[in-house]
């Protein structure tokens, strides 16, 4: 990777004894330390990471806070808030290295378009002018419906993992997502290539193709430490993650992004510029 390359989605996740996670989650992963975090970036040649806060601690955003502390400036937090925060925790969480809210409806099955713009719109106006982003997980459907809205937030918006589109989604469904993007409006990460299906070369297709549309609105990202959810597990019970080597993601990034100069500005450029390293 070129050097201050920005993995701009993982997660870091604590013991339950000294983290523990909501009650009423949807599934539960095993510990993923800020040292294993170090050593997946060591292995990808990332100088910063975007440590992104999941759906299974809530507002809780104390280990991501740590984290941020011990990475010294190499980080870069989104956080999940509770709507009462008041204006001097939100400045605490920026001089740590927050500079996105996560709006996390994917996770918990609720996604929809009128859940994405009430939340949006909510954040919006307190986020305007702070170097602050927004940050949406959501399905392909919900972030299309709500791409006008998306558009007037004036505030920059962050889609995680393709925006949730298939590889074969069709020409009209992916229309206001592309236009989303092409008006400079949002970002997309490319990243989780698991979390959308289609085989590798289709996924290849569909990165190149956001990424010929807005080269200065992509971002790369591992998920790691990859999450998933055993089928059949019980939200308490434990899922193991998914195991990619850091050799399968960095050949990943060269199949998506085959020039050199464009390589650098996805994986540097652009997350410096967001995220203000």
């Amino acid at each position: 990777m070129p050097a201050g390359a920005c993995d701009c989605h993982v997660h870091v996740v604590g013991p339950q004894d000294s983290h523990p996670m909501l009650a009423d989650r949807h599934y539960t992963p095993p510990p993923a330390s800020l040292e294993q975090l170090r050593a997946h970036l060591a292995a990808l040649g990332a100088a910063r990471a975007v440590i992104v806060q999941p759906s299974f601690y809530g507002t809780d955003n104390g280990l991501l806070c740590d984290s941020l502390e011990a990475l010294a400036g190499a980080g870069r937090g989104v956080a999940v808030l509770d709507p009462g925060i008041d204006d001097a925790a939100l400045a605490r969480l920026h001089a740590l290295g927050v500079r996105g809210l996560r709006v996390n409806l994917e996770s918990v099955g609720a996604s929809s378009a009128a859940g994405v713009t009430a939340a949006l719109q909510a954040w919006a106006g307190r986020l305007r002018g702070g170097g602050w982003h927004l940050q949406v997980y959501a399905s392909h459907g919900a972030i299309a419906q709500a791409a006008p809205d998306l558009r007037r937030l004036g505030l920059p918006v962050v889609l995680d993992h393709f925006a949730m589109m298939p590889p074969d989604l069709s020409a009209a469904e992916a229309a206001p997502i592309l236009d989303l993007v092409g008006s400079g409006a949002a970002y997309v990460k490319l990243s989780a290539a698991y979390r959308i299906g289609g085989d590798a070369a289709a996924v290849t297709a569909l990165a190149r193709r956001l990424v010929a549309l807005r080269p200065d609105r992509m971002l790369w990202a591992s998920d790691w430490p990859h999450t998933n959810r055993t089928p059949g597990a019980a939200p308490t019970d434990v899922s193991p993650y998914r195991e990619i080597a850091a050799g399968s993601l960095l050949a990943q990034a060269t199949d998506w992004l085959p020039d050199p100069a464009t390589r650098r500005q996805v994986l540097v450029d652009n997350p410096a510029a967001l995220y203000g390293f």
